[in-house]
């Protein structure tokens, strides 16, 4: 089970890949300015994932004009991240969570994934700009979507 909404959401630093070289990218640095969206997946290169992400992405205006921020977050090295960001065209940042730390604080642990042994499961967090978790959901199976109409109706509240 995920944690729960109401609980004070575990801060992390995560690498990226820019241009410049591997970024590191903390959740508190977003705090007092936008509220975040994290959306975990189980991998790059997965149909699934590429239509949770794809349709977030090309729906990303209404995020932003939710004063939100989304990341993207799974155990994919940030350079396979940033190859399928690339080929598919998603437009907002996938974090490496390399090592599972994150997975394992935010309690989104899938035990097999693909008999590969312990993975991420597809799990979707709001934070609200004081940094507590105001939605939170673990889909039934890795085929599943998020509920992205609860997402964003979230979001609303938590920019009022």
């Amino acid at each position: 089970m995920p944690l729960a909404a109401g609980t004070t959401a575990p801060d992390f630093t995560l690498k990226t890949l820019s241009l410049t070289g591997l970024d590191d990218v903390s959740l508190s640095a977003t705090y007092d300015e936008k509220n975040v969206v994290l959306l975990f997946f189980p991998g790059a290169f997965t149909s699934v994932c590429e239509q949770e992400l794809c349709d977030v992405s090309s729906g990303l205006s209404a995020y932003n004009d939710l004063n939100a921020q989304v990341f993207g977050i799974s155990q994919d090295s940030p350079f396979a991240l940033t190859a399928w960001a690339s080929q598919k065209g998603i437009s907002f940042p996938l974090l490496s969570d390399w090592g599972g730390k994150v997975t394992e604080a935010y309690d989104v642990v899938f035990p097999d994934f693909a008999g590969l042994g312990p993975g991420t499961a597809r799990a979707s967090f709001v934070i609200d700009k004081n940094g507590v978790i105001v939605y939170a959901e673990q889909t039934p199976t890795l085929r599943d979507l998020p509920d992205f109409a609860a997402i964003l109706a979230a979001l609303e509240k938590a920019a009022l």
